[in-house]
């Protein structure tokens, strides 16, 4: 997916911590409820012990005190409220039924059996309840904090549950009781809160070691298997850390070590078998010089020099893969130069365009070997040769260009492979060997850098060639899959 981190580090991270901030979420979402439920239910039980111990109070006094009582307990959260009739109150909830079943009972229990009691537990805020009438014959009807004069709702603010009962008094009275939950109750809880950003960020924090742990060590495998592709012969792995990282870091050095013994043994082999054929072709050439015949004498003649030339070649390609030459800085325009020069002298046009900057650290040889097969190319197929370099932030880039007939689409990759020629490049006036451009993708890819052919609009072929300013991946072409030149 596009929208996941591309790399192992973060996508570990990402795992870890949308688990780990999923599970604390539903964590608090369920102590949050569970703390809700507790606060619910002993607040139901405290207010059903304290209207109990109101009514017993209300029950003590008579009619004339009892007006005095309601006022004085009639303050939120809760409010008191007496009359000569019973009150309607608010239909019950089925959401609220448990709460309203655990209050009537406990304020039953508390009251006695004979105590006729009505119960509801409702989540409007304070629901629209009549109130006793206030008159001049209303003895000590002064009104409370909760008091309205005449008719009319009370409203309480605050989120939470109204615990509402209604007591009928042996003297006929009904004593309207309306219970609220204090607001504190519904705050959030910051100490929990709290707990679990500690508990986050102590976690977080243990996640990032953990998995900075895990991955470093195939960074560092990573690393190696980049180094690999531009040095064969770099030095092995330490073999240190954690027992699975000594056996990836043993097996990548086992590997290295075989692929090491694989290229020194095929090129010895390739080496010398180009460098046996040398003898029978000289004797070849010799017994031709003897034919009579001269017409069969050129052939002959032609097809000696072009087994001579692979020949060459190929030793040229296997002296190239065994080279030891180190990097340093190239002066890129004064390699240029010379190649142009040495262009002229055998008659070739070479024209260069553009500027380095600065030096390009690379194999001196292999480079000009590079750049020399790419220019002799391009005047031997194209008639001249245009070098155009570009200097950018993150690499340098040198064109080759030409006037010549271009290379046929499906055809671009596949000349470079060994030995590979086109069909029009097969005769002997024009074919090479088939390992000029094998030789210069190699040194390019050798280098980290890539070698690209792309046909030009307007006729002839180009050449790119793509050399990192900064230290990169060397990419093996499809003819060194096994070996690259140092």
């Amino acid at each position: 997916m596009r929208l996941l981190p591309q790399s192992l580090f973060s996508r570990l991270i990402l795992i870890l911590l949308g688990g780990l901030i999923l599970a604390q979420v539903l964590s608090l979402a369920v102590q949050l409820r569970e703390r809700g439920e507790l606060i619910y239910r002993s607040g139901g039980l405290r207010s059903a012990q304290r209207i109990a111990d109101i009514v017993r109070l209300l029950e003590a006094t008579d009619a004339a005190e009892r007006h005095h009582i309601a006022a004085v307990f009639d303050a939120p959260p809760l409010q008191v409220a007496l009359a000569p009739a019973r009150v309607a109150l608010p239909a019950p909830e089925p959401e609220n039924e448990a709460h309203t079943a655990l209050f009537s009972a406990v304020l039953q229990r508390a009251l006695g059996d004979a105590t006729p009691v009505e119960v509801v537990v409702t989540a409007i805020p304070l629901p629209a309840r009549i109130m006793a009438p206030r008159g001049p014959g209303t003895p000590g009807m002064g009104g409370g904090p909760g008091y309205m004069r005449g008719i009319g709702p009370v409203v309480m603010p605050g989120p939470g549950l109204s615990y509402i009962a209604q007591v009928h008094l042996r003297d006929g009275m009904w004593a309207t009781f309306d219970a609220r939950q204090p607001q504190e109750a519904f705050n959030w809880p910051y100490r929990v809160l709290l707990t679990v950003v500690i508990l986050l960020v102590a976690v977080v924090l243990l996640s990032l070691i953990a998995v900075r742990l895990v991955t470093r060590p195939l960074n560092a495998l990573a690393d190696a298997a980049e180094q690999l592709g531009r040095d064969i012969n770099r030095p092995p792995l330490a073999e240190s850390g954690p027992l699975e990282v000594r056996r990836a870091a043993r097996a990548f050095n086992t590997m290295q070590a075989r692929l090491v013994r694989y290229i020194q043994d095929r090129t010895r082999v390739l080496a010398a078998m180009s460098h046996d054929l040398k003898t029978p072709i000289t004797r070849l050439r010799l017994r031709a010089e003897l034919l009579d015949d001269d017409e069969n004498k050129i052939k002959f003649t032609r097809d000696l020099e072009e087994m001579e030339a692979m020949v060459g070649a190929t030793l040229d390609f296997m002296r190239g893969l065994e080279t030891g030459e180190a990097l340093q800085p190239v002066d890129i325009m004064s390699m240029l130069e010379s190649i142009q020069e040495d262009a002229r002298e055998t008659g070739g046009a070479v024209t260069i365009s553009g500027a380095a900057s600065g030096a390009l650290n690379a194999r001196p040889q292999a480079l000009k070997r590079c750049l020399r097969n790419l220019v002799d190319n391009a005047i031997q197929y194209g008639k001249s040769a245009h070098i155009v370099v570009e200097d950018q932030v993150q690499s340098l880039v040198i064109r080759i260009r030409d006037a010549g007939p271009g290379i046929p689409e499906q055809e671009l990759k596949r000349v470079f492979e060994p030995f590979y020629r086109l069909e029009a490049s097969r005769n002997r006036e024009s074919g090479g060997t088939g390992l000029g451009l094998t030789i210069a993708l190699s040194v390019a890819s050798a280098h980290g850098g890539d070698l690209a052919l792309a046909n030009l609009p307007g006729g002839g072929l180009e050449a790119v060639l793509t050399f990192p300013r900064a230290p990169a991946v060397g990419r093996q072409s499809p003819g060194a899959a096994n070996s690259l030149p140092r």
